[in-house]
Parts: structure tokens; C-alpha cells; sequence
């Protein structure tokens, strides 16, 4: 019998739960909620409690989140400086349009466009409620502004579940195939682990990028509105993009009529270490760069970032959004955004990450399901297979670890086209402490699986 691994100290108490029992909260979502709303457990549990990078079930049981809300929660749960400036917003002025003046998305507005160097070009933010939202209204200003249609996304890739987001969206995993979008063309994912060009070939960025002057050449009308990417694959399994695929397809796109667009909801605010947005990692300048889940710590919020230019073209539209830029949700992006800088959670992600990282190397080398590790900073993933040779997915194995860790104590992601990879995302202020726990729990799952 293996001992249960010990959570690192905490001294947060969560306060007692008298709410209806987890029981009655699944019979009241099942009655009355959609049922296209998934639970990630075979046995669904009820969070009503977080702190840092805590998260607490109604019976006060404690949890690592190694997900952070499916990579929401930037610097911590309910962090004490979010909480504050919220709460001074509510109790001042909960609601009002951006038809009215407000100081508080100027002001969140000049603090995100300081985090862009003043040679990008990007300075002027258009506020939304989800990523979803943003990557839409990224099109929108790509095809308004080019005057072209077609755009141009990456195969695996996730960029949202609205109408228009899910044609983007290439996620055709082994259980939920999205549909194509009108005017959207998919290209292949330059995924070294699983792709004709591995790790070992210094050329890689360059020769996937040749399907997409293909793409270009054959698939579109020669002229294109642009092309989206995530610097790191998210939902897909972590896939980070090789060196010198970004800055290829991006002369590619320009050389087309398009416009390049990062989407950073993932891999922005630091998370990668090396750079506060991931596009950084890659030495390139994108027109457009949209974000969400981190930007507000958990808030229903995003932004839409443009060169001024490209702005411009929303003038001659009739473009209004309602909740996008309420002074609430401007209190907490700023507060989060401030939290972020003047703590060093850039830094501090890259020092954890490497520790963490460490730990996962060690793992592959003594498991022989760990098919690859990888990401950067505190965007990590676990890719696991059945046979090292031919890196079949170990998608049941996959599954059954994913629940056992949380029986464990630990909550993790998992993703990619297979269903195959433990995503390893927590909040940024995760501790060495807790990678330790982190890598333990991991070590008695993996040998379970065997």
C-alpha cells in the first residue's frame, strides 16, 4: 500500500461550507443546466474555496491546483491585493458602459500597452469578456483591414468555443472534433515530437514553415487576411513552435497582403519565464496580439491589442460591446497586472519552472511511458505512450493518471490530439515545495500505470 503523499504546509484555514451537498449541486446542473458542460472527474468533485495556489472542496479537503483554472489564475486565488481593489470597485461603482468616462480602463489600458516595447507598433487595447471574443474581433480587424478574407491557423490549435472561434480552432482530438470555418485554412503543426522534423534538426522552423507558402500558393486566393498561432500550443499538449517558424511565416503573411496575430491567453503575463509575452521567445512583431485567462486572475476578461493603424479600421464599423472594459473587471486587471510586475512573477515562473522541470526530466528518465517533456517556464507538458519507438499515445493510461493524482491531491490538466498529455500549469505562484509534491505524486501514478 503506498503511503499518501503529504501536501506541503499551508496556512490558509478555509472557512466552513454550509451550502447544498455536492450530491444536490450535481442533480441541480444535470436538471437545469446545458448538458454540453463537461465535469473533468469520472467522480466530479465541488471546489468552494481557493487561496494561492490552493483550491478547497466542501468537505475542507485541500488541493495543489496544477491547472490554475485551466491556466486562469495568474499570481494566486483570491490574491489579498486582487481581492482589495475589487472590492473598493464594487462598493464604489459596479457597472457602467464604455459610453461614459472612466478612469479605470485608461489607466488598465496605458499599464498593458507599457508591457509591449515601444518599437512593436502594439498600443491600442480593445476590452472583451473572454479570448474567445478577442481572437474573433482579431479577425474582424484582420479582414477589415486587409480587405482580404482567408485566414490562416495552425492544425491542433485552440482558440476558442464561440462561432467564429471554433472555426479556428483545430483540435480535432480523439473525442471532440470541432468544425471548420468559412475563409479558414489549417496548416500543419510544426510539432517536433510527433512531426517529420524532430528536436535534432536545427532547420525544423523552417521546413514546416514551407507547407505554409504551399497553403498560400494553392489553398487561398494568393492574398490572405492573416494568420493566428499560440506561441506554445495549450489545450493541444503543450506543442512549442521551433526556432524560426514564427519569423518565416510571419514574412510569409506580410508578403501575402495579412496580418500576424499572436494569441498570448495562454502564454502570456510571464508564464513562459523567458519573456512576459510568449511572441517575445521568438523574436517577432505581431500586428495583433490577443489575451485572456491570466490578464484578470479568473475575471471574464480579455483584450484585443493593435498596432493603431489596424485599429483604426473598427471606426468604420458599428462595434459596441456591453461588459467589455466594466470598471470591475478593469479593477482586477490592473491590480493583477500590478501584482505581476512589481512581484517579479516573471522571474520567479522561470525559476520554479526550470526546478519543476527538472523533476518531470526525472521522471521520463525513469518511466518509460513519459514519451516527451516539454514547455517552458510554468506552461509544461507530459506526453505519454505506450511504446517509446513508435510513441503510441497512452490515452487510457492518460485518463486513469489524471484522475488518480486528484485522488492524491494534486489537480492537473490534460490535452492534445490523443488525449495524451498531463498539462502542468499552475498558478505563478507555485513554490519548489509544491513541485516536489507535484513530481511525487506523478512518480507513484506512472508506476501504477506499468
Amino acid at each position: 500500500m503506498i503511503d499518501q503523499p503529504v501536501l506541503p504546509a499551508c496556512d490558509h484555514r478555509p472557512r466552513a461550507y454550509d451550502g447544498p451537498s455536492r450530491e444536490v449541486v450535481l442533480e441541480m446542473r444535470r436538471e437545469f443546466l446545458t448538458p454540453a458542460l463537461v465535469t473533468y472527474y469520472a467522480d466530479p468533485i465541488m471546489i468552494v474555496e481557493g487561496h494561492m495556489q490552493w483550491l478547497f472542496d466542501e468537505t475542507g479537503r485541500r488541493y495543489l491546483d496544477g491547472i490554475a483554472g485551466i491556466v486562469t489564475v495568474s499570481v494566486g486565488h483570491c490574491h489579498p491585493k486582487v481581492l482589495e481593489a475589487v472590492r473598493e470597485q464594487n462598493e464604489r461603482l459596479q457597472h457602467t458602459t464604455t459610453i461614459y468616462l472612466n478612469p479605470n480602463i485608461a489607466e488598465f489600458g496605458k499599464k498593458l500597452v507599457s508591457t509591449f516595447s515601444k518599437d512593436s507598433g502594439l498600443g491600442v487595447c480593445y476590452f472583451t469578456n473572454s479570448g474567445s471574443e478577442a481572437n474573433e474581433l482579431a479577425m474582424l480587424m484582420a479582414r477589415l483591414h486587409t480587405g482580404n478574407f482567408d485566414i490562416l491557423a495552425l492544425r491542433n490549435a485552440y482558440h476558442g468555443l464561440s462561432n467564429q472561434a471554433m472555426g479556428l480552432t483545430a483540435l480535432h482530438s480523439w473525442k471532440y472534433p470541432y468544425p471548420h470555418g468559412f475563409g479558414v485554412k489549417h496548416v500543419k503543426c510544426p510539432d517536433r515530437y510527433r512531426g517529420p522534423h524532430g528536436y535534432d534538426d536545427p532547420d525544423a522552423g523552417e521546413k514546416y514553415a514551407e507547407e505554409v507558402e504551399d497553403t498560400l500558393r494553392y489553398a487561398t486566393s494568393g492574398q490572405v487576411a492573416g494568420f493566428i498561432a499560440e506561441p506554445i500550443q495549450g489545450v493541444g499538449g503543450t506543442v512549442e513552435l521551433p526556432d524560426g517558424y514564427l519569423p518565416r511565416v510571419y514574412e510569409m503573411i506580410r508578403a501575402h497582403g495579412g496580418l500576424c496575430i499572436s494569441d498570448e491567453v495562454q502564454t502570456g503575463f510571464g508564464r513562459t519565464g523567458t519573456a512576459f509575452w510568449g511572441f517575445e521567445n521568438h523574436g517577432v512583431r505581431p500586428d495583433i496580439v490577443t489575451m485572456a485567462k491570466g490578464i484578470g486572475n479568473g475575471a471574464p476578461l480579455a483584450c484585443c491589442v493593435a498596432r493603431a493603424d489596424v485599429a483604426e479600421c473598427m471606426s468604420s464599423r458599428l462595434h459596441f460591446n456591453t461588459y467589455g472594459g466594466n470598471p470591475v473587471s478593469m479593477a482586477q486587471g490592473l491590480a493583477t497586472l500590478n501584482v505581476l510586475l512589481e512581484d517579479k512573477v516573471q522571474q520567479h515562473a522561470a525559476d520554479v519552472g526550470a526546478y519543476l522541470m527538472q523533476g518531470l526530466n526525472d521522471l521520463q528518465s525513469r518511466h518509460e511511458i513519459v514519451g516527451d517533456v516539454r514547455g517552458q517556464g510554468l506552461m509544461l507538458g507530459v506526453e505519454l505512450v505506450t511504446d517509446r519507438a513508435s510513441k503510441t499515445p497512452a490515452t487510457t493510461e492518460t485518463a486513469r493518471i489524471h484522475e488518480r493524482v486528484k485522488d492524491l491531491g494534486l489537480l492537473i490538466g490534460k490535452g492534445g490530439v490523443f488525449g495524451n498529455v498531463l498539462r502542468i500549469k499552475p498558478p505563478m505562484c507555485i513554490q519548489r515545495a509544491d513541485c516536489d509534491f507535484m513530481c511525487e505524486v506523478l512518480d507513484i501514478c506512472l508506476s501504477e500505470v506499468v
